[in-house]
């Protein structure tokens, strides 16, 4: 089901699709960290040594929004690995919602370092989108129209210098009113505020405007 939604989509047809845990999940050891000690991911992330991770800044109903960090920290990781994460890592299996926003956006933070000890930093690269940002996630079946159009987009070696870049563009943009409710509604600066703090990354940066 998930390979005919691909090519529903049209990603078959213009590169190959690999789901990842098809044939199983694997964890890799996360220190330094207090909510995770182990990432879940399918097996399949074990063949590859170079990363691109490409994500759609936005809106998001849990996080607050969903950028680079929430890409990882979610899209990454399989199904039970899903739940250990919006768990705060208490559970593997059942339902994702959890008590304690802060923990589990906590949790997010973790997991990414956790995939950036075992791949490594040089091997990783982050593009955030910012187009047509609505305060829904692209993972709702009927997100809101965007209030937000076109800002560009961002890439950095950096989860949380490109995150936190996205996340001061959104405050400095005219129709951000939903969007910047939304984002702290969720505290989603929590994520960014714990991730710095494990040593993930950076929110101090320099915007190098490419066009010029």
């Amino acid at each position: 089901m998930h390979k005919q939604v691909a090519e529903d989509h049209g990603f078959t047809a213009i590169a190959y699709f690999d789901l990842m845990d098809e044939e199983g999940e694997v964890e890799w050891p996360m220190t330094g960290g207090t909510r995770l000690d182990k990432v879940i991911v399918g097996s399949h992330a074990e063949n590859y040594s170079d990363w691109v991770i490409l994500s759609h800044f936005k809106g998001h109903a849990m996080a607050g929004f969903g950028g680079a960090i929430k890409n990882v920290g979610i899209g990454i990781s399989s199904a039970s690995g899903k739940v250990y994460v919006h768990s705060a890592g208490t559970r593997t299996s059942g339902s994702i919602m959890h008590n304690d926003q802060d923990a589990w956006l906590e949790a997010l933070a973790e997991m990414v370092t956790g995939f950036r000890d075992h791949v490594g930093a040089e091997h990783i690269i982050y593009i955030n989108v910012m187009n047509r940002l609505s305060v829904d996630c692209d993972c709702d079946g009927h997100p809101a129209e965007p209030d937000i159009h076109d800002i560009g987009i961002l890439a950095s070696f950096d989860p949380v210098a490109l995150d936190q870049a996205c996340v001061d563009l959104i405050y400095q943009a005219e129709g951000n009113k939903s969007l910047v409710k939304r984002m702290e509604a969720r505290h989603g600066i929590h994520t960014l505020e714990h991730a710095e703090e494990i040593g993930l990354g950076s929110r101090t940066y320099e915007l190098v405007n490419i066009d010029d």
